[in-house]
């Protein structure tokens, strides 16, 4: 499939992922719906939907229908949404931009943007027991994913990562905690992503099993390149001040072993990617563009 357009494919996707949220969410209504007010405007600040169209892709790598899957796929965007309204929070990345747009609590407040999280995060589960899901899966499998899913987005993964980094801000820090941090903190949710979509799919385990090395891969990767971008990106493009690493103070790829080593770093994770998908067909080609487009991005 050489002339696959992963362009074409990530607008379609991104669409299904909008519109599908858009349809999902509550409204802003009654006393409470300041909250969901915050909710859909960080939901539509602008986000790639990654982990979503990583879901999709993944439940297509075998053989799965993406459109049965749209509220896991939402669901994953409302957590990571959440993430990154609380990263930007004063009391931990202190950002007041996140895709070109000023960041949640900056517009409702800080407690507001804490709630808005909150409700994210909660939301996401909520989505998961969503009835058009439960008509295409079956329950033992919605549960099993259910696991991987909250695995990969508390302290055995997200939460767990980003308490490492913030301990370590400002702190000598090794390889091996280095890259601790970014599995975690970026990595398991990216990770999960594909692997859900693998299992929602109804994949066989060894479909599953690849597809979850891909996604390890894929995150770390992500997060590198996410690190070379803090350094070298286009403020304009990346919808971000740059160099905020530096000023917090931020352990990264670049800070430990300088930015040649960190480009390779991130072509040999898309490398191990690619080789994940050697036993996959052009089935698979979404997952392949993806992973050489997160390593050559600018945004």
């Amino acid at each position: 499939m050489a002339d696959f357009d992963l362009k074409e494919y990530i607008k379609n996707k991104r669409a299904l992922v909008d519109k599908t949220l858009d349809t999902l969410l509550p409204e802003a209504d009654g006393p409470s719906g300041k909250v969901v007010e915050a909710m859909r405007y960080s939901l539509s600040a602008g986000g790639k939907r990654v982990r979503p169209i990583l879901l999709m892709a993944g439940c297509e790598a075998v053989g799965g229908d993406p459109i049965k899957v749209l509220p896991a796929a939402c669901a994953l965007e409302c957590v990571h949404t959440y993430s990154l309204i609380h990263d930007d929070l004063p009391a931990m990345d202190n950002d007041d931009l996140r895709r070109g747009k000023p960041t949640c609590h900056k517009v409702f407040g800080e407690a507001i943007a804490i709630l808005a999280g909150d409700g994210l995060l909660t939301y996401a589960f909520q989505l998961m027991a969503h009835p058009e899901l439960r008509s295409a899966v079956d329950a033992g499998t919605i549960m099993e994913v259910v696991s991987v899913f909250a695995d990969a987005a508390g302290i055995g993964g997200m939460v767990g990562g980003q308490t490492a980094d913030i301990l370590f801000e400002g702190k000598p820090i090794d390889p091996e905690t280095l890259s601790f941090i970014h599995a975690h903190k970026t990595g398991a949710l990216i990770r999960a992503s594909v692997e859900m979509g693998a299992m929602l799919g109804r994949g066989d385990n060894q479909q599953i099993q690849s597809l979850k090395q891909y996604g390890t891969a894929l995150g770390l990767a992500f997060q590198v390149v996410d690190d070379i971008l803090d350094v070298v990106g286009d403020q304009e493009k990346i919808g971000k001040p740059v160099g905020s690493d530096l000023k917090n103070q931020k352990a990264t790829y670049p800070a430990l072993f300088g930015l040649e080593k960190a480009r390779e770093k991130a072509q040999k994770l898309k490398d191990e990617a690619l080789s994940s998908l050697e036993d996959f067909g052009p089935e698979a080609e979404p997952l392949r563009a993806i992973a050489t487009y997160v390593v050559e991005r600018d945004r």
